[in-house]
């Protein structure tokens, strides 16, 4: 026994060696390494294919000032600091990476039909319906096509975080001006998926948090990602997750809803959140600097540029503000997620295009 054991071990080891030797990230090494300086100094990028983790590497060169930036941001957060090296399990805020996770759990409530696409918002929240904007539709919430003028995402988000409850953020968005018909803007905003978040707890009859864990994250086992316990819950921006816990997320996307035998979305559903809705009658108010320009956008997700006409993406991707960038590769059948904090975001998006050239170059 005690010799079969000792051979099943080195098979384990053979395996893992294999697989590391199978690829070349040296060039992918040396990005992260060039690009830590825009990453406040640390970040931590993993790599899955074919059902395992083929890449995991952390980068930790904070200079003096990225230090007393991470103190500061440690006493503001009431943490203690640290300066340890980002792991797999490391839980970091990851901004507008929040919006692909809030838009599947949205898509879980179509799929078992309490909720359609094309349902209009005034019929859950009277509000916006007293407000003239009753009419715009689930489906332009999750595509930031609600026609409504948002204030830049900062401040947008200061005023969404002193309300004390979610029916304050609907009445606050409800009061600003309309920029253009909904469905024929595109602006990158909260306000849509707010909305959306809203229309959840009026259905349910629970709190955010609560719905995305029972359908999204405890069914995925991310046990380390949330929206948290606060007043109101900000679903476009508001999560905290780790490498790990994205992984799992991104191999339901890429398994078409089916996470270890398990349907968490219909393939429909994925399928739909991948469409881009950024069509050529629609015009684009803002886009913010990490998603760069020329993307299409689906439901929670950007979708590439050379996929706009074909309508369906070859890779999927929803970068965060705070430099968190999920990565669904489907043409080269792979996940990254990189995952660091800094706000620090010009020419951001260029750096993760390079950055996926290099992995499709060792992976090929």
């Amino acid at each position: 026994m005690k010799t079969l054991k000792i051979s099943l071990l080195c098979l384990f080891c053979l395996g893992v060696l294999q697989s590391k030797a199978q690829y070349n990230f040296s060039k992918v090494d040396a990005w992260l390494s060039a690009n830590a300086d825009n990453f406040s100094g640390r970040a931590f990028l993993t790599i899955y294919k074919d059902g395992k983790t083929v890449y995991a590497n952390s980068v930790n060169q904070p200079n003096a000032r990225q230090k007393i930036g991470a103190r500061l941001l440690a006493r503001q957060q009431q943490k203690a600091v640290s300066l340890d090296n980002y792991t797999a399990t490391t839980v970091l805020s990851i901004a507008s990476c929040s919006k692909w996770l809030s838009a599947a759990l949205v898509m879980t409530f179509v799929d078992e039909g309490k909720l359609k696409l094309s349902d209009t918002v005034g019929r859950f929240l009277p509000v916006l319906s007293q407000n003239g904007k009753g009419k715009i539709t689930i489906s332009q919430c999750l595509s930031h096509l609600t026609g409504i003028k948002a204030a830049a995402l900062r401040d947008d988000l200061a005023d969404m975080r002193k309300a004390n409850n979610m029916d304050e953020t609907i009445a606050f968005i409800a009061a600003l001006p309309m920029e253009g018909e909904p469905g024929k803007v595109f602006h990158y905003s909260n306000v849509g998926l707010q909305i959306a978040g809203a229309v959840l707890e009026k259905i349910s009859g629970k709190s955010f948090e609560t719905l995305f864990q029972e359908r999204i994250a405890q069914p995925l086992g991310m046990k380390n990602t949330s929206f948290g316990q606060k007043k109101v819950v900000l679903p476009a921006g508001g999560a905290s997750s780790t490498a790990e816990d994205y992984v799992s997320f991104l191999t339901m996307i890429q398994n078409k809803g089916l996470y270890k035998g398990k349907r968490i979305l219909s393939e429909a559903s994925v399928a739909q959140m991948q469409v881009n809705r950024i069509t050529a009658d629609v015009k684009v108010a803002y886009t913010p600097a990490e998603a760069g320009s020329g993307l299409g956008y689906g439901y929670g997700e950007w979708v590439t540029k050379s996929s706009i006409l074909a309508n369906l993406s070859p890779y999927v991707s929803s970068p965060g503000l705070f430099g968190g960038f999920p990565l669904l590769e489907k043409e080269h059948g792979y996940i990254a997620v990189l995952m660091t904090y800094n706000l620090k975001n010009k020419g951001r998006q260029a750096q993760y295009e390079t950055l996926r050239q290099l992995i499709n170059e060792a992976v090929k």
